[in-house]
């Protein structure tokens, strides 16, 4: 009776884990190569799948280029508002709380190596890509992400920490000051930055931020 019950699974099975080796290596084809070089027979065989089984599942590239990077941005963004939520969900000491917030920020950089190779690739071909897979992008990831960083701001306002009458620009200022410059220093995580590096521009960071923003006594 077990295998019976089971027997329907194995298909349905089957076709997620053929899914998920294909967005993977797309991941990859797509990040080493750029959106315009990448083809479907190289991510076919990065896959170990034929071209038929690909188009089975998305109808082209650019479906599957825009698939591919909403679902790695999501995975990224989730990471972020994973960090928000443990390194400012209590705040005790607002300089050592945002540095150690900031520090946190950036080492999705590694983590998600293979996302952030996507993304040098659409600072490099931005031009050749719709419109609509860009926003696509930012709202699955960088923009859900701020908006969060922005509402936790807020409440940091709210409890006197910060003094800001708008939350979502202190917090695009914030990743400004203090991620911005490893991102792109770092290409985007391709050439990391050593510890003493990335120390030395998320305090000046940190501390810029809290010259701008932080409540009087504070």
């Amino acid at each position: 009776m077990t295998s019976r019950q089971e027997t329907p699974d194995r298909p349905r099975r089957g076709l997620a884990e053929k899914r998920q080796a294909i967005t993977r290596a797309a991941r990859t084809v797509f990040g080493r190569d750029g959106y315009t070089r990448a083809s479907i027979d190289a991510i076919a065989a990065e896959a170990g799948v034929s071209t038929r089984t690909i188009y089975n599942h998305f109808a082209g590239k650019e479906l599957l280029f825009r698939t591919v990077l909403q679902e790695s941005a999501a995975q990224v963004g989730d990471a972020q508002l994973d960090i928000i939520e443990r390194r400012l969900g209590k705040v005790t000491d607002l300089e050592e709380d945002l540095t150690a917030f900031a520090h946190a920020w950036v080492t999705p950089l590694a983590e998600f190596a293979d996302h952030f190779g996507l993304v040098r690739q659409i600072n490099a071909e931005a031009r050749h890509l719709p419109k609509a897979t860009l926003d696509a992008w930012q709202e699955a990831g960088p923009r859900r992400v701020l908006a969060a960083l922005g509402r936790r701001f807020g409440e940091l306002s709210e409890q006197g920490w910060l003094e800001t009458p708008d939350p979502g620009r202190a917090a695009a200022h914030f990743v400004l000051l203090t991620a911005t410059e490893v991102t792109q220093r770092s290409y985007w995580g391709a050439y990391p930055l050593d510890a003493d590096e990335t120390e030395e521009i998320v305090v000046a960071g940190v501390r810029a931020f809290l010259r701008a923003y932080a409540a009087p006594g504070r």
